[in-house]
């Protein structure tokens, strides 16, 4: 059963150990994020992009060594201390979050292609709330998403002005609950599908909608944000 819905980006620069001397300047994302994970109970699904469709169970365990420090990561806490795999961004971001935000919860990753059509994504989304629905047990889902890189000059995406306003719309929609106005996102999100499989498991509408954090402090659209469904 979906009781509780996390917004959060799939930034490295949250994480203290891998921020460096820009932990401070980010301190406000970081926490942000994980009072919203924080809202979650202790069974979570997760949602994010990755170069293929799958399941990442609560027994992975991974590491942030690709991004500059070993920071080992699990899904689960009985997972801690095993072998780590090469798990796509998202999910390292989603076991990190778990392991600070409630060390006690259990997470199970699904990772989506960034090429599916919108209305495929909204159909995957409508796939996994049924799937959701069908267990008495209380779930939370952690959307682990961005908006564009490219909304300043040291963008990692390079810079398109256009990209602003789509941006702006994004965070609105989000800030609003406005699942509908996810499926037509511009394809400057990079957490495009994943938004979109946002919009089919919420539809029509979460109950409510609360804003966290928005910004782009690394030219990356990053928000925060908990839905009640």
């Amino acid at each position: 059963m979906l009781s509780a819905v996390a917004l959060v980006p799939s930034a490295p620069v949250m994480i203290a150990e891998l921020a460096g001397a820009a932990a401070t300047e980010t301190a406000d994302l970081r926490v942000a994020a994980v009072s919203a994970a924080r809202g979650l109970p202790p069974r979570w699904v997760g949602v994010g992009v990755a170069s293929e469709d799958a399941v990442v169970s609560p027994d992975a365990v991974g590491t942030f060594a690709g991004y500059g420090v070993d920071l080992p990561v699990a899904l689960s806490a009985a997972a801690l201390g095993g072998q780590p795999a090469r798990l796509p961004l998202c999910v390292l971001v989603a076991a990190w979050l778990r392991g600070t935000a409630n060390p006690a919860a259990s997470a199970e990753m699904h990772t989506y292609r960034g090429d599916h059509p919108a209305e495929a994504a909204v159909a995957l989304g409508r796939r996994l709330r049924a799937d959701l629905d069908a267990f008495d047990e209380p779930t939370g889902v952690l959307v682990v998403a961005d908006g564009a890189n490219t909304l300043t000059p040291a963008a990692p995406g390079g810079y398109d002005p256009d990209a602003l306003a789509g941006q702006h719309a994004l965070d609105d929609a989000l800030a609003g609950g406005a699942a509908s106005a996810l499926v037509g996102l511009s394809e400057s999100a990079v957490g495009r599908v994943a938004y979109q499989v946002l919009a089919g498991l919420v539809a029509p509408a979460p109950r409510s909608a609360d804003e966290l954090y928005r910004g782009a402090p690394y030219g990356v659209g990053y928000f925060v944000g908990r839905w009640t469904p």
